[in-house]
């Protein structure tokens, strides 16, 4: 056994059994051969579970969104659209309450979650049916808080841009000014592929990335799946106010209106295919999904959302591991997913976990590390300190909510700042002017507060998204 290997393990049966996952699946594929796979844990916790192979299917949530971006970028190769089209050509229907804004959406700014929305509560109201029917679980540990009765059924995605429609909110900037991570904008994507392919949103994908990239243990719905398919079960946990206790939970969530933000499923094997479009420029085996051009337009850092960080077509871009890491996350109830693709290295890989709540994104840095002589917890982005009085933390006091159900207070402890949510007490490190990281698992995750003309804070950036901050009556007046 390799030496890197010894180390890896040892280090992901750590997190694994702190983050008390049923079962998780690594692969690493080094110029497109399988150079490792392990099955940590189980498919299930009966007596007769199965172990983990690189054809157990998983959920992977988010890492959906760079499938919608791949058959986006077909669809220009084709010369049906172009990225740079505004919104409306395709989608008449879409209001918003700025009138002006929506004329300059363009699908680019959909694409990178920066068309200006703020976080909306649609997908759990596009989600409804599949939990009501599920009945296992009418929450998870994503953080989010929800009340599930109040929430208004969307099944269609006609239904979704009425409802979408009605929402009163105010936008975060102007299109292409601000980012915040947006599953609204890539279930209008997803609209738009019907639109424009005449296809359904999810045959399109099939004919024309799942099919020719070989994916053959790939679907949205697990009915979908060749006969005999080996399916993970899914695990969810009460949040850490309730203990975190990890339980079966077999239901899968799903939105028919919001496919394309994150409901596929998918193996360690399909996904190690997958990943060549973006190491290739463009090929699985002999055969061309992307031209090289789409495959640059996908990787590109078009928005910068942290110091080591931008966000490209439905995946992120970062420099480290010595090379560009292009990946993506994806989490929802029993699904915690990451693909990842280092160009320079040759490497493209996967972890995929049938427990929410896990530490995808440790391994991924964890592996990365191991086969490249480091320590697997060597930190990836290094934060200096920024000196900032105790007195000037006040101004970022407050509580932070979203429409999705995130709400996070701002606190100051012992002469330090403080982010509570869901039960958990997460301090913050000051790394520049209004700039702080948290602790997310292994890796420091970045935090930046907003601030009005004023110079009042508003908003602060929190899991990717802009929470708005909820103002006091003085805050208000100044």
């Amino acid at each position: 056994m390799a030496d890197w290997v010894q180390s890896f393990e040892e280090y992901a049966q750590k997190l694994l059994a702190e983050a008390k996952v049923t079962g998780t699946a690594v692969g690493l594929a080094e110029q497109g051969e399988l150079r490792y796979f392990h099955g940590f844990g189980l498919a299930d916790n009966t007596e007769d579970a199965k172990a983990l192979t690189p054809d157990t299917v998983f959920g992977i949530g988010s890492v959906t969104k760079s499938f919608t971006c791949v058959a986006i970028m077909q669809l220009q190769d084709a010369g049906k659209l172009s990225v740079h089209d505004p919104v409306i050509k395709y989608l008449p229907e879409l209001r918003t309450p700025n009138e002006a804004y929506t004329r300059e959406i363009t699908i680019h700014h959909l694409m990178t979650h920066t068309a200006g929305f703020p976080p909306l509560d649609t997908l759990m109201g596009a989600m409804k049916r599949s939990i009501v029917e599920g009945d296992d679980v009418k929450s998870s540990s994503s953080g989010l808080e929800f009340d599930l009765d109040k929430a208004e059924e969307i099944n269609t995605k006609e239904e979704f841009m009425a409802y979408i429609g009605k929402l009163n909110y105010e936008f975060l900037g102007a299109p292409g000014t601000e980012f915040s991570y947006s599953n609204d904008s890539y279930a209008m994507l997803g609209l738009i592929i019907e639109r424009v392919s005449g296809k359904s949103y999810e045959q399109f994908v099939q004919d024309h990335i799942l099919v020719p990239a070989g994916m053959k243990n790939s679907a949205f719905l697990v009915e979908d799946l060749p006969e005999g398919a080996e399916v993970a079960t899914l695990f969810t946990r009460k949040s850490p106010k309730d203990g975190g206790e990890v339980y079966r939970s077999p239901s899968w969530w799903d939105s028919p209106s919001m496919r394309a933000a994150g409901f596929l499923k998918s193996t360690i094997h399909d996904l190690l295919r997958y990943t060549e479009i973006f190491r290739t420029g463009g090929l699985v085996g002999e055969n061309r999904l992307l031209s090289p051009e789409s495959v640059e337009a996908m990787t590109a850092p078009h928005f910068s959302i942290a110091p080591f960080q931008a966000y490209g077509y439905g995946l992120f871009v970062a420099n480290c591991h010595d090379g560009t890491l292009i990946e993506h996350g994806g989490a929802i109830k029993g699904v915690a997913a990451q693909i990842f693709v280092l160009p320079e290295r040759g490497l493209t890989g996967a972890v995929l976990m049938n427990t929410d709540g896990g530490p995808m994104a440790d391994l991924m840095h964890g592996i990365l590390n191991a086969t490249n002589g480091h320590s697997p917890d060597t930190v990836p982005f290094q934060y200096p300190d920024y000196e900032i009085s105790v007195d000037a933390l006040a101004a970022f006091t407050g509580e932070y909510r979203s429409s999705e159900g995130a709400t996070v207070s701002v606190e100051i402890e012992e002469n330090e700042l403080v982010a509570k949510s869901n039960g958990t007490n997460i301090p913050l490190r000051s790394v520049g002017e209004d700039s702080f990281v948290m602790k997310r698992g292994e890796t420091d995750a970045f935090i930046r507060f907003v601030r009005d003309e004023a110079g009042v804070v508003t908003r602060m950036g929190f899991g990717a998204r802009q929470l708005i901050k909820v103002l006091a009556e003085k805050e208000q007046t100044v």
